[in-house]
């Protein structure tokens, strides 16, 4: 008998998601493969509204990161009130609190970014002087490095909100996760993708988490267990070994960090970049190894990346973040 045959099934299952569209995208693709799992199961969706949502006034790096899309979540795994969080993994940190696990790892979309305008073709054919809005430090520094003639100013809100932002004539362009348009249908609103190698993407980008309680439940469920036909071995070992060099770096959204990982057959492929967010100072590195040692390869990336002075670059990050900070 299967380990997802053996496991207890509970009468109900709840999943907490955020309330934007794209989030309850995610929350729903996952209730349906769960009730195609496991009809006879009733699954409901807790929509939340995080702090990460509610203010959209000041960039992430300002305002305590990206975990500020999923500390509401966790409250409610918690405190009971939902079995399990679904997560864009590019938004989860590194170090998740004590007593949650992160259990399951989807199949990934698009890790690509996406060039969103609607009069140019490219970033390169954008007038000097056109506004490009970003919500990354990461997408920042990289055009930054590459179109100096662009101005580039923070973007923030759901997806429909930066698109309505585009619409208005507020950017010229704006740079967008390619997976979250596909996923809602927009794929028509990317005049184009950019490569990895103009873009490399964040950690995790493109990919779906799940998040649990670690402890076992008072009613004896291995939700883990339940969970893992969801998961997608690929992915899982791609993604452990971007998320290893943020790891090491101690990466947030003060930091400019990319990290993608390709696999092929038994081979896992990682490229890394760090920077200073105006791309005036970089270092890049890239290695090849087992798939089945995901993290040792991130750190041997790693490590690589400190040969070329990332701990530098790294502390003149912080410093124009404690800066920006101050003023």
């Amino acid at each position: 008998m299967t380990q997802r045959a053996s496991a207890k099934l509970p009468a109900k299952l709840i999943i907490a998601s955020r309330e934007s569209r794209l989030a309850m995208w995610q929350a729903t693709h996952v209730r349906d493969r769960l009730a195609a799992l496991y009809p006879q199961c009733q699954i409901d969706i807790l929509g939340m509204t995080t702090r990460g949502d509610q203010i959209l006034d000041k960039t992430l790096s300002k305002v305590g990161g990206k975990g500020l899309f999923v500390k509401e979540l966790e409250v409610a795994l918690a405190e009971g009130r939902a079995d399990l969080a679904v997560h864009s993994l590019k938004d989860v940190p590194m170090d998740l609190p004590d007593g949650f696990l992160l259990s399951t790892v989807l199949e990934r979309e698009d890790p690509r970014d996406a060039f969103v305008c609607n009069d140019y073709d490219s970033l390169a054919t954008l007038p000097a002087g056109s506004i490009v809005g970003t919500s990354s430090l990461r997408r920042q520094s990289l055009i930054a490095a590459r179109y100096p003639q662009l101005v580039i100013k923070p973007l923030r809100g759901n997806l429909d909100t930066r698109l309505g932002k585009l619409d208005r004539g507020e950017y010229a362009a704006i740079i967008l996760a390619a997976a979250g348009l596909k996923r809602l249908g927009l794929e028509r609103r990317i005049r184009a993708y950019l490569s990895p190698e103009d873009s490399l993407p964040a950690a995790g980008q493109g990919a779906m988490a799940i998040e649990i309680v670690a402890a076992e439940r008072s009613d004896g469920v291995d939700l883990a267990a339940l969970l893992s036909p969801l998961n997608h071995e690929a992915t899982l070992h791609a993604v452990m070994a971007e998320r290893k060099v943020s790891k090491m770096f101690g990466a947030s959204c003060q930091i400019p960090l990319a990290a993608h990982a390709t696999i092929d057959g038994t081979e896992l492929h990682l490229r890394a970049m760090v920077a200073t967010p105006d791309g005036r100072r970089n270092a890049f590195a890239e290695a090849s190894g087992p798939a089945a040692l995901p993290e040792a390869l991130g750190e041997q990336v790693a490590r690589l990346l400190e040969q070329q002075d990332a701990a530098s670059i790294l502390a003149e990050c912080r410093l124009d973040a404690a800066a920006a900070g101050d003023a």
